[in-house]
């Protein structure tokens, strides 16, 4: 997938999947912004501890939500898919190597 859209085409693509589950107001996802926006992916019916567990497997600051960075870390460190072959486009667009 990460070939097929390039480097930038892949951020883009985890930017538009941040911006559908975030709080428009806090700029992060929240449990609560998780649960309003689940039922577009599919997930409604998740229970409180289902939405915490969620935001924190990729909540590295502790503060209980998601940031766009944690976000597109989580989803790369649970896609392994996503990301074979796209070290190098990352490197070129993030590092301009």
């Amino acid at each position: 997938m990460a070939q097929k859209l390039g480097a930038e085409g892949l951020i883009e693509e985890l930017c538009k999947g941040f911006r559908l589950l975030m709080d428009c107001e806090r700029g992060v996802i929240t449990p609560e912004s998780l649960r309003r926006n689940a039922r577009r992916l599919g997930l409604e019916g998740l229970d409180d501890e289902e939405l915490m567990g969620m935001i924190g497997e990729g909540d590295l600051d502790g503060d209980g939500a998601l940031d766009q960075m944690e976000f597109c870390i989580l989803m790369v460190r649970l896609s392994p898919e996503l990301m074979q072959g796209s070290q190098q486009m990352f490197e070129e667009v993030i590092l301009g190597m």
